[in-house]
């Protein structure tokens, strides 16, 4: 059995965790998640705050998951970190804290992909939610659709080609008048909606569409934020506003959802994994659910807490890599981009 500590800051949170045990017999002894709520004044993520904002934080919320865990720095068998993808000098600041960790105290380092950690996620709730399995990853910067044959051998079958699912909640909730982080916001208010509204259309699903084809996976959801914008404009009631973010929720869900069972179908799989932080979007999970379930696939979400950034994700991918006997060296760096460990060909 063996303790990993998890360190995530690639974006605006802040956050440690501690896994216990083996494979996929691990447990979540802890998570700390300290948000920074500063860039809601922004209505986006400003990298050099959020930077600033890792510094002051990262040592007491490493030392309140310890605490909240019962673990003594020296009970510690490995430290995981982010080192990408993410914001540059927000990852600096995790990846030079979990270094110097490691450093002082022996121990091994292990640099964990961030949206590798996503697909941990739901395991730690979902005893289930193990490979095989499809997975789609949507977040504010990737929108991913993979086939994990195994754990760290993946197949990425499509990605989105412009704006994340993520991105595209965030922007669309500003062009309706909501706060910032949008995804929330616009499924409250698409779930107050008296009718369906406009009907836009579902972006990159085409009836003739074979596998093998280049957009037979992918998704770009920019066609349809422009759409979004333009009907927002003629939106002059609170009850029109609803019913614009309902037609766009049920576009963006509906592709996500017919993307993902494509998937299912080529690969045979009986089990699909969302994470990220659209994985949150209760209308997203249900619709998946509906369906898959008739064809006898389970569908796994992670809890809130798991589906956005988080460091229990990353202390668990960082588990597998340290029972492979994977280390990082103390020169181990940050990148904005990176690309995803134990890619296949698809």
């Amino acid at each position: 059995m063996s303790v990993v500590l998890g360190v995530e800051t690639s974006c605006d949170e802040t956050s440690a965790a501690v896994i216990r045990g083996a494979g996929d017999e691990a447990s979540l002894a802890s998570l700390v998640i300290l948000s920074q709520d500063v860039h809601r004044v922004f209505g986006g993520v400003v990298p050099e705050i959020a930077s600033r904002a890792h510094l002051t934080a990262i040592e007491p919320v490493v030392r309140r998951a310890l605490d909240d865990a019962g673990v003594a720095t020296d009970e510690i068998d490995a430290v995981a970190v982010t080192n990408g993808p993410g914001l540059v000098g927000a990852l600096l600041v995790g990846v030079s804290f979990a270094k110097a960790l490691a450093f002082a105290l022996g121990r091994p380092l292990v640099g964990v992909h961030h949206m590798e950690g996503h697909l941990f996620a739901a395991a730690l709730e979902h005893p289930g939610a193990v490979p095989p399995f499809t997975a789609l990853l949507v977040s504010g910067g990737h929108t991913m659709l993979i086939d994990v044959e195994a754990w760290g051998r993946y197949r990425l079958l499509g990605r989105t080609r412009d704006d994340a699912a993520g991105e595209a909640f965030d922007k669309v909730a500003k062009l309706l008048g909501l706060p910032y982080p949008g995804g929330p916001h616009v499924e409250r208010l698409a779930a107050s909606a008296d009718a369906p509204g406009p009907r836009f259309a579902r972006p990159m699903l085409k009836r003739n569409q074979r596998p093998g084809d280049a957009d037979y996976y992918d998704v770009s959801f920019s066609g349809l934020k422009t759409a979004v914008l333009h009907a927002a404009r003629s939106a002059a009631t609170d009850a029109e506003r609803a019913r614009v973010a309902r037609a766009f929720q049920d576009a963006l869900i509906d592709t996500l959802v017919e993307k993902t069972a494509r998937a299912v179908r080529a690969f045979g799989r009986t089990r699909v994994v969302l994470g990220g932080g659209v994985a949150g979007n209760r209308t997203l999970v249900a619709g998946m659910r509906d369906r898959l379930a008739p064809g006898g696939v389970t569908v796994y979400a992670p809890g809130a807490r798991l589906a956005t950034d988080n460091a229990a994700m990353i202390a668990r991918a960082g588990l597998f890599h340290f029972e492979r006997g994977e280390r990082a060296g103390l020169d181990l760096n940050a990148f904005a981009t990176l690309d995803l460990p134990g890619l296949l060909v698809a």
